[in-house]
């Protein structure tokens, strides 16, 4: 990450229930409501920065309540349909707690953002030896079974555990809020710690048949 990057105090919001944007990885968006393509028009004319946000229980559907957590990411590339959408990608720049939304004239949300939190998002991972990789890894290949998600297991084994961990938690299929315990988890160790289980859970429940659980 570079050192001089600045992240904006008012963030522009984007929610999308059941999404995540942690740092490093990359989000593909297909954006198309007017509200949001004026959003996209206004980044790009400024800092090219927007926050992905969960929406919460609570508000209306035209202005639902927000997580307390969101992820920053900076538009790497985009392209105009003929039709009128973008066709955008988010690089994840680091997490940020909602402190107020603010009053805009804007059709989009706009909150202040708080990053002083995860200050660490922005520094190299070093992942501590305890974690058991070869059972994660194991896990991983049986929840990828169930949930008929096809990978490289070769390029997987050899990518940084911390890309593999990060990547998992953006695609599994997990609830809304299980996405939000990922995304705010105090660390790298923390969130393999969170997805463990939650893959866990999922193995458990196919196999005992407890909740008819189909992919």
């Amino acid at each position: 990450m570079s050192e001089s990057l600045i992240l904006p105090s008012a963030i522009k919001l984007f929610p999308i229930r059941g999404c995540i944007l942690p740092p490093g990885e990359h989000l593909p968006l297909n954006v198309f409501e007017p509200r949001y393509l004026n959003m996209v028009d206004d980044a790009l004319a400024s800092d090219g920065i927007i926050g992905v946000i969960q929406p919460a229980t609570g508000g209306t559907p035209e202005k639902p309540a927000l997580q307390p957590v969101g992820g920053a990411g900076r538009i790497v590339s985009h392209q105009e349909t003929a039709d009128g959408r973008y066709l955008m990608v988010l690089e994840g720049l680091t997490r940020f707690a909602v402190e107020a939304e603010l009053e805009q004239q804007t059709p989009y949300r706009v909150a202040q953002a708080d990053y002083r939190p995860f200050t660490q998002d922005l520094v190299e991972v070093h992942m501590p030896p305890a974690i058991d990789v070869q059972g994660l890894i194991e896990r991983l290949r049986a929840y990828f079974d169930l949930v008929g998600i096809e990978t490289d297991w070769p390029a997987l084994e050899k990518a940084p555990l911390s890309l593999v961990i990060n990547k998992t938690a953006m695609a599994a299929p997990f609830d809304p809020e299980s996405k939000q315990r990922l995304l705010e988890a105090s660390s790298i160790p923390h969130r393999a710690e969170i997805l463990d289980r939650l893959m866990q859970n999922s193995l458990d429940e196919a196999a005992s048949g407890s909740r008819g659980w189909t992919p």
